[in-house]
Order: C-alpha cells, then structure tokens, then sequence
C-alpha cells in the first residue's frame, strides 16, 4: 500500500495568546489533489507556512513520505521535496530577472554547481521547461515588465522545475485567464499521474470542481469538515467553511435614478466597436468577460490612465475626458484596482494610514496630520465591513488577504464619489468576506454610480442590478439580475451558442 506523500498529526501553532492552529491533522496522498477551503483567518495560511518552513510548529508532527519533517526554511523544505506557490506572486519570482534565469535560479545556487554560468545552457534548460508549461514569452523579457498572468505562470513554471513531492498552490488562478488556468488544470493532471500529491488552496467553485479529489475544510484553526465522497459535496463544505448555511444573496434590483455617468460611440482601441452605456445614481453594474475583452481598457480610461480611440464621455451631464488618476480622483471618480499587492497597498503603512492615503489632505489642518481625527474614520470603516484586526495602528501584513481586500475597498468609501470602479474586489478572498464587501457596497449605493469589473460570474449575480457581458472591446451582452438565463449569460461570455435549457436564477 502507498504511504500518504504528506501527514500532519496534531500540529499546533500559536502567536502570543493566539492560538491560530489548534490540532491539525492533514494527509496528502500520491497523485492526488486536495483542495483546502477555510474562511479569512481560518488558519489556512499559517498551516501552509508550517509545512514550507516558514514557521516552526509548536506541537505535533509531520511526516513526508513517511520520513519526519521538520524543515528548517522553506529553502530546506524545497530541497527535500515540498514547494509552495504563494498567492503573492512576486514572492515566486525575482521581477529584476529575466525569465529564463527565473526559471533556472535554483538550479544555479544548488551546491556543486559552480561559479560560473553556461549561458547558452541555461537557456536550453529554460526553453524546455517553459515548453513543458506552454509558456510563451521572450526568455530575455524582464519578468517586471510582463502581465500579472505571465508571472504567475513563470512562478508556477520555476516551482515546476524543482520536481516536487508534494506541491502547495495558493489561489493559482486568481490572475489567469481561462485558458491559461486550463493550460495550469492540464499541469496537475500530469504531475497526478506522475504522483504529486497536490494541495490547492481555492474558494473558487470552478476550480474546485475541475480538479478537486477531496475537500478538506478549516474553520478557527482547525479541521471542520472533510469531504471525498465521489460526488462532492460543495455546500455542506462552504457550511463547514462559514459554520452556518450558505443562503442564496438575494439581490433586490436598482434601477437608479438619474444619470451619472454616459458612454457614447465609446471604442476603446482603433479595432473594436463602438458602444454606449448609461449608469444610474444609485445602480451597481458589472461588466464581465474573459481575458482580454476590453474590461481593465475602460478601467483604465475611466480612471485617467489611458485614453479611448474614439467617442466621449459625459459624468452628470458635463464632458469628461481625465488627463491624470488625480484629475479623476478631483472629478469624483475613484477605483479599487486588482492585484492589490503590487497596486494599492503600501506594506510599510499601517492600517490607518493604508486606508486613508489619498485623502490625507482632508484630514490635516496645513502640514499636520489630525491623528485621532484619521483614527477614528478609520475604525468607523473596520468596524463597517467587518474588518478583523487588533487594532488600526496594526501593520497592513499582519492582516489576512481578505481583511487587506476589505481594507483597500474602504480606502475609496472614506470620501463621497460620483462614480465608484472596483476591479475585481473579490480577488483572493473567501465567501463570507466577499458577501461583507458585496453588501457594503450595495448598502452605500445611492449617490453613485458604481461599476464592478469581475471574470466571475456568480460573484457578478452577488453584487450587480445589471450585468453587462465584455468581448473584444465592446459590449455584447446586457442582463437585468433578476430571473436571468444563465444559459444565455455563460454564452454571452464565452462567444459560444449553446442550447436553450432555460436555466435561471
């Protein structure tokens, strides 16, 4: 009989007077892919930086390959066979690199390897590797200057290169388009048949679907539910997730008030069509599509940082073309961005200060900042969304992914805005946190436009009176969210036809 690749027994873990793992108990068995799901601060991250390393464990044991293990870093645990993909993605990546030497680094500072680098080698090495992946990009580009999809393959591709034992994946889809993530989904059925045994870390029910053997689920740092049954069953895993049932959002249409902003004969690069939107005071619109389809262009060109080929745009009746994101900001349009990581927070900062950076001005009197004035707006808006932390001086890392999303979402709703943009405010966090935002952000409606930019579209039907499907630059699709036909919806999406089986919400 096989032995389990990975088993945890009884692991433990505190910080101070928190208890954060409380008896674990874990098994990963060859070839096989284990999905772990567990709520923001569930214990999910810590557990993850136990087995790689990171931290030393306080009780119990773990055994790999039935050998104990103990690793000393994670440098020690890659070498013994267990690599972890982190949800940051330039934790897996040196962006100052090129990509070839990304995807060889630790093959060069293996001990023996010597001082020298066969150049020419190195990048034969890389070629096939990046080959193995269906990667295709220049093996001399700068990884900084590439996609965020693009790193996150190379970050997945350099941990590939190592030949695990056991693989940790921590939301490995959240910035990959669909075929990309199909490109990662065919990955692990490969490393299955060659016997990896898998952990993936995902809220995502597509994911889960597609590849999950089994579901392991956390709740207050320990194990609430296990499930691996042929037929999985997903809602009792999110109600071992949250610790209650998961109830259907029920999302009492809007169809505003009067216009705030207007689209017209808007094309948002020389090839693509023109199209108009108008959206309502009080109205939250979602705009979906896969990668690619013009979403982040009209972001952007609403937010100051381009420019569209053609058309104009109107905010409450007065023409509105921004020259800079201040210029926007001035005008009354803000935007939460994605990958908050590398485009919103500032890791030196407070939660205090991450939270109400671009508004400092209004909370200073000259060149002093009114200190409890600032803390106090920011306790109001933690203690609005929920956002779980000791206190607001404490660092933004010392929060989970999902209290720093609640964080960046709050930045923008200090102030008044005429037009909100949320691009993908639920990257990286788990349902529970993602319903807070999403009712917030209906509850603070009125006296806005609000524009949500998802590639999901059960987190579009959460949030959204209107779903507007993206391709290609325009808009070919438009749903009222109520009663929709999903069937309708799933092909506006993917440009396919499929058949009329009246599927509906």
């Amino acid at each position: 009989m096989v032995s389990d690749a990975l088993n945890v027994n009884g692991l433990q873990k505190s910080f101070g007077k928190n208890y954060v793992l409380r008896g674990i108990d874990l098994a990963l068995s060859p070839g096989s892919v284990t999905v772990l799901m567990g709520a923001n601060g569930a214990g999910k991250s810590t557990l993850v930086k136990v087995i790689c390393g990171h931290h030393p464990a306080d009780g119990g044991t773990v055994t790999l390959s039935g050998v104990p293990f103990d690793p000393v870093d994670e440098a020690d645990a890659i070498h013994k066979g267990v690599v972890t993909v982190h949800q940051s993605i330039d934790d897996g990546v040196i962006p100052d690199l090129d990509v070839a030497n990304n995807l060889m680094l630790d093959r060069l500072v293996e001990p023996g390897h010597g001082f020298f680098v066969r150049e020419r080698h190195l990048r034969a090495e890389a070629t096939k590797v990046a080959a193995a992946m269906g990667i295709h990009v220049d093996l001399r580009a700068r990884v900084s200057d590439l996609s965020v999809a693009d790193r996150q393959m190379i970050a997945i591709a350099r941990a590939m290169a190592r030949a695990p034992k056991v693989l940790i994946l921590d939301e490995p889809t959240s910035s990959l388009s669909a075929s990309e993530a199909e490109r990662l989904f065919a990955l692990i059925n490969r490393l299955r048949t060659q016997g990896v045994a898998i952990l993936y870390i995902s809220h995502r029910m597509s994911d889960i679907r597609r590849i999950a053997d089994r579901i392991v689920v956390m709740r207050d740092g320990a194990i609430s539910g296990v499930f691996e049954s042929e037929a999985l069953d997903y809602n009792a895993a999110v109600t071992a997730m949250l610790g209650h049932r998961m109830t259907d959002v029920d999302v009492t249409v809007q169809c505003g008030t009067a216009p705030v902003l207007d689209l017209c004969d808007l094309c948002l690069f020389d090839s693509a069509a023109p199209f108009n939107l108008t959206v309502h005071d009080g109205e939250v619109v979602a705009l979906v599509g896969l990668l690619g389809s013009g979403k982040s262009r009209l972001a952007d060109i609403l937010y100051g940082i381009a420019r569209p080929a053609d058309g104009h745009i109107r905010l409450e009746g007065r023409d509105y073309a921004p020259r800079s994101v201040e210029d926007a900001v001035a005008q009354g349009v803000f935007m939460s961005p994605k990958d908050r990581s590398t485009n919103a927070v500032i890791p030196a900062f407070d939660i205090a200060d991450n939270m109400t950076l671009p508004f400092l001005q209004t909370l200073s009197a000259g060149p002093f900042l009114k200190s409890p004035q600032q803390r106090n707006r920011t306790q109001e808006m933690v203690d609005q969304l929920g956002i779980v932390c000791q206190s607001v001086s404490d660092g933004i890392g010392s929060l989970s992914g999902g209290n720093q999303q609640k964080v960046m979402i709050a930045r923008w709703l200090l102030e008044p805005a005429k037009v909100l943009l949320l691009d993908e405010p639920f990257q990286g966090v788990d349902i529970g946190a993602r319903r807070d935002i999403g009712r917030h952000i209906r509850a603070t409606a009125q006296g806005r436009a609000t524009l949500v930019f998802l590639a999901e579209i059960d987190e579009a039907l959460e949030i959204a009176d209107r779903i507007l499907v993206m391709s290609e630059g325009t808009i070919v699709g438009e749903h009222v969210n109520q009663n929709i036909d999903l069937t309708a919806l799933v092909a506006d999406v993917t440009g396919t036809t499929l058949p009329a089986t009246g599927i509906s919400l």
